[in-house]
């Protein structure tokens, strides 16, 4: 039996527990998250002009 990813047992609680509201509560964290990152490396310029 193969491992499944975070994102595929996040797939398959979301199914059984019928909670779909979470997933665009995650995926927005999940861009802020990345944000975040980007923020501090040297891509943080161009991502600045774009707000």
């Amino acid at each position: 039996m193969a491992r499944k990813s975070f994102i595929g047992e996040y797939v398959d609680y979301l199914k059984q527990s019928k909670k779909w509201w979470l997933a665009p509560v995650m995926a927005v964290i999940g861009l802020l998250g990345v944000l975040v990152v980007l923020g501090g490396t040297s891509v943080a310029p161009f991502i600045y002009t774009l707000f």
